[in-house]
C-alpha cells in the first residue's frame, strides 16, 4: 500500500531527512519518501498502518513535526499561540549556529541539534514606554505617573523585565559560582596528593577523602552542570552528535569510573590503585572539566549579547512618546497610539516618532543612525522624514505616513534579524566537517586508549584512560559551527548602522566575489528628482501651452518620477487637466490614453514607434541639442503625429563620480545601462569617466545583458531603483536596490542602500570583503585548533618531549576556542566601511 500525507513543521533538508528516517523505522513501513517543497510524505507499507502510529512516532521524537491526512485542518502544538513572554525581546528564539536554517522557536531552551542555548531575536517591542503600577495593587498598570484609583497611593515605575539573554547569563553565572564553590575544595584535596607527607592524611585516610570529593561533586554534576548531560543524552538519542556529546561522555565516564572505583575497589588492577590501596579517583578532573565548560558557556552568553549590539543600538533610536495635535491641542501619546495621517509636532532635539512628511516648518535632521552619513540633512515642507532620526534646532509639524512595523526603522530591524539567521554557502564546508567530527573524535579516543594500553608506560591503563578523556574534551565542533554565523551577525549589524541592509548571508558572500557592476542612470547615478526645463511644440497647430496641457493630462495617471515632474510643472503654469480614458503605461517606453477622443502618447522614440508616429530628422536634431547636455527628451504624439516634446533634467549625484572611481580602483567593471537615448547617456558617461554604457535599454534588454555577462564568467551586481530594473536585479548575482526606489526593486534585491547613492555600494563591497575575511579566519582557527589539539591530547608529543595534556587543560582550551571565534567576529564592529 502507498499513502501520501501532509507533514507540518519542516524548514530545511535536515528536517526532511530526519522525518524520513523516523517514519522509515516504523514497523511495517517498506519505504518513506519526504518532499520538503510540497511538505508531503509518501509512505509504502506492507499493510495499512493507522496514521495515529505515525503521529505517535513523531511525537516521541520531540514533537517538532506532525503528520496529517491531505487537506485536513490541523494545529500543531508548536503553532499554538503562547502568551507573549514579558521582557525586552520578541519571544522568538533561534539557534546561534543556525542548525535548522532559519527555524525559530517561541520559548527559550536548547537547540535540539547542537544543544546550545537559543538566542532571542530583538525588535521594536523593546522600546515600549515606561509603565507605572501601584505597590499595593500590582494589577493597576498605567502609562503615566499618578495615583492608584483603588487606594490613592502614588504609582511607582514598573521594573523593566530582563531580556531572555540576560536571564540566561544570570542563570549560568549563578550555576558557575555554585560549581566553583564545590569544585575548588575537590581540586585542592586531589592536588594535595602530590605533597610529601600529605597533612590531610593525618586527619583521615585517603579513601575517606575520596568520599568527601564524591559528596562535593554531587551539586556540580547533578545541579550546576546537569544540563550538559541532558544535552548529551538528547544528542545521542536523536543522533545529532555535538560538543555536548563529547563533554557528556568524557566527564561522565571520569565521574562514573570514580564512583565505581570507590564502591568496588577489588575489581580494579593494582596499577589503578594508590599506595593506600584506594582506587585513584577523577572527581577533580570531572568537576573541573564541567566547571570550565560552564565558564566557556558563560563567556559565550556574554559575547553573544554583543554580536547583536547593532540591533540593540537601533532599538534605542525608537522613541516612546510623541506629541499629537488633536483639535489644535497638543497631546502626549504613546507611539502605539499614532495612526496614519495623524499630525505630529516634533520639537528641537526630539527623535522623529514615525515615518512621514513635513507639513509645516523646516529643520535639519541627523540621519546618521540609519544612513551612516554624519552630515545633517536640510528638510522643508513635503520632504520625507524617518522614525528614529533626530530633529535639529527647529520645531515642525509632520503627517504620519507609516506607523508600527511599516516604519523604515522597524523594517531595518526586521531585515537585520532575518539576515542574521540566514546561512552563507561557505558554512556548508563547516557543516560537512561537523557531520563526521564527533564520531571521528570518539573513534580517535578509543584508538588512543588502545594504543596507550599496549605501548604506554606503567601504569598503562591510567595513562590510556586520562588521554582518551583528554581527546574527547579538547575537540570542539562548536567553534566550527560558530565560525560563520557569528561573523554574519556582526557584519549584518555593522552594515545596518552604515545604511547598507543585507537581505541574507549569501549576499555578503557573493558581493565579495563581484567583479562587474551594472548601474541604472535615473535615480541611481542621478538624484532621481527630475525637473522640467522646457516644453516645445513641433506643430504650428498646437501652442506650447496646449502641448503642456496634453502632457499633464496624460501624466496625472502615472507614478513615474518623470511624470510627477511634468505634473508639478503643469500645476506651476496653471495647465488645465483634460479628462483621459483607457490610460496604460508601456514598460520602458512611455504612456498612452484617449483624450477628447484622440489617441495621445508620450515617451521615448520606441513609444513613438509603438504609437505609429514618425519622428522627422528635424525633430531629432532639435532634441539632440538637449540630449548632448545630458537631458531627457520625451515626445508627444496625437493620432499618430508627433506634435511636441518635453525636456527634463536630472542632476547627477555628488557622490556618483567618486563612488564609481573607488569601485573601478577595486578592479570592478562599472557599466551603465539606461532606457534613455544614446546622446543623453553619453553625456552622463563622459562626466563620470564611464567607458562602458548602453542606451535605449528596455527591461528585457537589461536582463539579457546580465545573462550575457554571467555566461562570460562575470560575477554581476546590478544597482537600480525602478520597476524597469526588477527583472535584471532578480537575475543578477547580487541585486542592489537604492532605498529611494520602489518596493518592487527592494523586494528583488539582496542588498538595499538606505540613502540610495552609489557610495553605499562601496560600503557594501568593503563590508563583504571584511566579513568573508573574518569568516575564513574563524574557520582556519577552528580547523587548525582541532587538527593540532586532538593529536596533542592523544599524546603524540609524549615520545619526543614527554608532554601530556591534562583533561582539565583540554577543557579550558576547548571552552576558550568558541569564545575566541566569537571575539574575532566581534572585531568587525570596529572596521570602517
Amino acid at each position: 500500500m502507498k499513502h501520501t500525507y501532509h507533514i507540518h513543521g519542516m524548514t530545511c533538508n535536515g528536517c526532511r531527512s530526519h522525518v524520513e528516517e523516523t517514519l522509515s523505522k516504523i514497523e511495517g513501513v517498506l519505504k518513506a519518501t519526504v518532499d520538503l517543497d510540497k511538505a508531503e510524505a509518501t509512505i509504502e507499507m506492507e499493510s495499512h498502518i493507522p496514521i495515529e502510529k505515525f503521529q505517535e512516532a513523531l511525537k516521541k521524537d520531540g514533537d517538532r513535526y506532525s503528520i496529517h491526512k491531505q487537506g485536513e485542518q490541523h494545529q500543531h502544538s508548536n503553532d499554538k499561540k503562547k502568551e507573549q513572554p514579558k521582557g525586552k525581546g520578541t519571544g522568538t528564539f533561534y539557534c546561534p549556529m543556525h542548525c535548522e536554517d532559519d527555524k525559530t522557536y517561541d520559548e527559550p531552551g536548547d537547540c535540539p541539534v547542537c544543544g546550545m542555548d537559543l538566542v532571542e531575536e530583538q525588535n521594536l517591542s523593546t522600546a515600549s514606554a515606561e509603565q507605572w503600577t501601584c505597590p499595593m495593587h500590582p494589577k493597576i498598570v498605567k502609562d503615566e505617573a499618578g495615583s492608584c484609583p483603588i487606594c490613592g497611593m502614588d504609582l511607582v515605575p514598573m521594573e523593566v523585565d530582563s531580556s531572555a539573554e540576560e536571564k540566561t547569563y544570570k542563570k549560568l553565572l549563578k550555576k558557575f559560582w555554585i560549581a566553583s564553590v564545590f569544585t575548588l575544595p575537590i581540586f585542592l584535596i586531589a592536588m594535595s596528593e602530590m605533597l610529601n607527607n600529605n597533612p590531610l592524611y593525618d586527619i583521615m585516610e585517603q579513601k575517606y577523602w575520596n568520599w568527601i570529593q564524591f559528596a562535593l561533586s554531587i551539586p556540580v554534576v547533578f545541579y550546576a552542570t546537569w544540563m550538559f548531560f541532558e544535552r548529551a543524552y538528547r544528542s545521542i538519542k536523536t543522533w545529532n552528535l555535538n560538543m555536548f556529546t563529547l563533554i557528556g561522555i568524557g566527564a561522565g565516564v571520569a565521574w562514573l569510573f570514580s564512583v565505581f572505583g570507590m564502591l568496588f575497589p577489588d575489581v580494579f588492577p593494582e596499577q589503578f590503585k594508590t599506595e593506600s590501596g584506594a582506587v585513584h579517583v577523577y572527581f577533580e578532573a570531572a568537576t573541573v572539566i564541567l566547571t570550565l565548560v560552564l565558564l566557556g558557556q558563560l563567556l559565550e552568553a556574554r559575547a553573544h549579547s554583543k554580536t547583536n549590539s547593532a540591533v540593540k543600538e537601533l532599538l534605542k533610536l525608537a522613541p516612546n512618546k510623541a506629541i499629537k495635535l488633536v483639535d489644535g491641542e497638543e497631546v502626549e501619546v504613546s507611539i502605539d497610539e499614532i495612526e496614519l495621517n495623524d499630525i505630529l509636532k516634533v520639537k528641537p532635539g526630539d527623535k522623529i516618532p514615525v515615518d512621514g512628511v513635513i507639513t509645516e516648518g523646516e529643520t535639519t535632521i541627523d540621519e546618521s543612525m540609519i544612513t551612516g552619513e554624519p552630515i545633517p540633512v536640510n528638510k522643508s515642507q513635503e520632504d520625507k522624514v524617518s522614525s528614529g532620526t533626530i530633529n535639529g534646532n527647529k520645531t515642525f509639524l509632520m503627517k504620519a505616513e507609516k506607523v508600527g512595523s511599516d516604519t523604515l526603522l522597524s523594517q531595518i530591524i526586521h531585515m537585520v534579524n532575518d539576515a542574521s539567521r540566514s546561512r552563507a554557502p561557505i558554512q556548508n564546508l563547516a557543516d560537512k566537517v561537523s557531520g563526521y567530527f564527533v564520531p571521528v573524535v570518539v573513534l580517535i579516543s578509543i584508538i588512543t586508549f588502545i594504543v596507550w594500553s599496549i605501548w604506554g608506560p606503567e601504569p598503562v591503563y591510567v595513562y590510556a584512560f586520562v588521554n582518551a578523556i583528554a581527546v574527547l574534551i579538547i575537540a570542539c565542533p562548536c567553534a566550527l559551527g560558530l565560525a560563520t554565523p557569528m561573523s554574519v551577525m556582526v557584519g549584518v549589524g555593522k552594515g545596518a548602522q552604515n545604511g547598507v541592509l543585507i537581505k541574507n548571508a549569501e549576499a555578503l558572500e557573493k558581493m565579495d566575489k563581484v567583479n562587474t557592476l551594472i548601474v541604472d542612470k535615473t535615480g541611481t547615478i542621478t538624484e532621481g528628482k527630475p525637473t522640467v526645463e522646457t516644453v516645445g511644440a513641433f506643430n504650428a497647430v498646437l501652442s506650447e501651452k496646449e502641448v503642456l496641457q496634453y502632457i499633464v493630462s496624460l501624466n496625472t495617471n502615472s507614478e513615474h518620477p518623470l511624470a510627477e515632474a511634468t505634473v508639478k510643472y503643469g500645476k506651476e503654469h496653471n495647465a488645465e487637466i483634460l479628462k483621459s480614458e483607457d490610460f496604460s503605461a508601456v514598460t520602458g517606453k512611455g504612456v498612452e490614453a484617449k483624450i477628447d477622443g484622440k489617441n495621445v502618447a508620450l515617451g521615448n522614440p520606441k513609444m513613438m514607434e509603438y504609437a505609429k508616429a514618425d519622428i522627422t530628422s528635424k525633430m531629432k536634431d532639435e532634441a539632440k541639442s538637449y540630449q548632448k547636455q545630458g537631458k531627457t527628451v520625451s515626445y508627444l504624439s496625437i493620432d499618430e503625429t508627433v506634435v511636441g516634446y518635453v525636456v527634463i533634467g536630472d542632476k547627477i549625484k555628488e557622490t556618483s563620480a567618486k563612488a564609481i572611481k573607488a569601485l573601478q580602483d577595486k578592479g570592478i567593471d562599472v557599466i551603465m545601462l539606461t532606457g534613455d537615448n544614446h546622446d543623453t547617456a553619453q553625456a552622463v558617461a563622459s562626466e563620470l569617466n564611464l567607458a562602458d554604457f548602453k542606451a535605449s535599454m528596455l527591461p528585457e534588454d537589461k536582463l539579457k545583458e546580465v545573462e550575457k555577462l554571467q555566461k562570460n564568467g562575470k560575477v554581476v551586481a546590478m544597482a537600480g531603483d525602478g520597476i524597469n530594473d526588477a527583472p535584471a536585479l532578480a537575475k543578477s548575482d547580487v541585486g542592489i536596490a537604492m532605498g529611494t526606489g520602489t518596493d518592487v526593486a527592494i523586494e528583488s534585491a539582496m542588498i538595499t542602500l538606505v540613502k540610495g547613492d552609489l557610495h553605499g555600494i562601496v560600503k557594501a563591497k568593503n563590508l563583504s570583503n571584511a566579513v568573508m575575511k573574518n569568516i575564513k579566519q574563524n574557520l582556519f582557527f577552528a580547523l587548525i585548533y582541532n587538527t593540532f589539539g586532538v593529536p596533542i591530547a592523544a599524546g603524540v608529543l609524549f615520545p619526543f618531549f614527554g608532554i601530556l595534556l591534562s583533561p582539565m587543560i583540554a577543557a579550558l582550551a576547548m571552552s576558550f576556542s568558541s569564545v575566541s571565534v566569537i571575539a574575532n567576529a566581534l572585531r568587525l564592529r570596529t572596521i570602517k566601511v
